[in-house]
């Protein structure tokens, strides 16, 4: 058993730390201020293949696989929450899935622009009372002959009001319940009876655009399906088995960050005579948050690896997402704990940690339900796929 990475990947690692250090950190402060998302920058990760990681070679592929992905997100996130999200945007969602489930027309069209950063992506399935739920949506797209008629909305979708293309979810036959979703391919900005607001109250992750889709009658080629009639659920589940764990490595990345700014702070910081990282109290909170993003972290870099070994990884990407998405919230309430008055402050990362990593919880499956699919497999009730 090998627990080294290998030197394509520590160059790999290293790169992607150094454009977080070089490209995002110095402006980072003044954007979030500003809620301020850089198209720019998207194209600029996609020149440095951050997006390519899994995909066909054929189709722009770098060779490298989700492990080198997880790596790239990490220290990425380790500087901003907000800058992990291209990777589901881009390429772990839209792109992979097309590239499964997609004609050959459809990979040629949509996977090139959307893993070197020219075309942003999303994917839409959360409604306004469709959460966890997924067969609870309402959104429907009629067949009207030649054409897809949608009717419905979306929200909670990143770059929803940025998106060029995505893929929607949709009903195609209620009757049949979940086994009669399908999926699309749209392309927002130029659909009619497509409108797109975004979302400007949220808690954290302020340079990540959020936003809704409200459909009155939208008409789509028929040939925007992906996949047949009725796929959609399978496509969904396979999908957000890949953008977990895109989120696990972000919530690796909110982990470590928040340890080491805790660390640097605490061998810096001088109370009752002597550095406070000299306090029990503080060397508890510090090992408790060590242990916790180690021990996530050895289960992102197995899922990661199982997936590029082909093998059954559910039960574990699972596992990965809960656990560091966990481990991020502690990490980051610990940090705002052990930075005091200055951790409650908009000048210090502290703050800002701890309000992105709450979303961690959240997306992509929330933490109940990741204890729920984790359980199902742990009892024998579900197969792990």
């Amino acid at each position: 058993m090998n627990f080294e990475l290998t030197e394509e990947q520590l160059l790999v690692q290293d790169t992607a730390k150094r454009f977080a250090a070089e490209d995002i950190a110095p402006t980072l402060q003044e954007e979030e201020r500003n809620h301020e998302f850089r198209i720019d920058r998207v194209a600029r990760m996609g020149e440095l293949g951050f997006f390519s990681c899994v995909v066909a070679e054929k189709l722009g592929g770098n060779g490298m696989g989700f492990m080198e992905s997880v790596l790239i997100a990490e220290q990425i996130a380790k500087v901003s929450a907000s800058w992990r999200l291209p990777f589901n945007m881009q390429n772990l969602g839209p792109a992979l899935t097309v590239e499964k489930f997609g004609t050959e027309e459809q990979k040629r069209k949509y996977i090139p622009g959307w893993i070197d950063g020219t075309k942003l992506g999303f994917f839409a399935m959360t409604e306004p009372n469709t959460g966890s739920d997924v067969a609870s949506m309402r959104t429907v797209a009629k067949d009207a002959g030649d054409h897809w008629e949608i009717n419905g909305s979306k929200i909670w979708i990143s770059n929803a009001h940025v998106g060029d293309a995505g893929l929607l979810y949709a009903y195609t036959d209620r009757e049949k319940k979940h086994k009669g979703i399908s999926a699309f391919i749209i392309e927002p900005k130029t659909l009619k009876g497509c409108t797109a607001r975004a979302i400007e109250t949220k808690l954290g992750l302020h340079c990540a655009p959020t936003g809704e889709f409200f459909f009155e009658g939208a008409r789509i080629p028929k040939d925007a399906i992906l996949g047949e009639p009725g796929d959609g659920f399978k496509i969904c589940m396979w999908q957000l088995n890949n953008t977990r764990l895109g989120c696990a490595a972000g919530a690796l990345g909110v982990a470590g960050g928040a340890l080491d700014l805790a660390i640097n702070y605490a061998n810096e910081r001088v109370q009752f005579g002597k550095r406070i990282s000299e306090h029990q109290m503080i060397q508890s909170q510090i090992a408790e948050m060590a242990v916790e993003h180690q021990a996530a972290q050895l289960l992102v870099y197995r899922a990661a690896w199982l997936k590029d070994q082909g093998k059954p990884n559910q039960y574990e990407t699972s596992m990965a997402k809960f656990a560091a998405s966990e481990a991020a919230v502690h990490a980051a309430n610990e940090c705002m704990k052990i930075f005091g008055s200055y951790g409650f402050s908009t000048e210090y990362p502290a703050e800002r940690f701890y309000r992105d990593a709450k979303s961690l919880q959240v997306v992509e499956g929330t933490s109940n339900v990741q204890k729920l699919i984790i359980s199902g497999m742990a009892l024998g009730h579900t197969p792990n796929r």
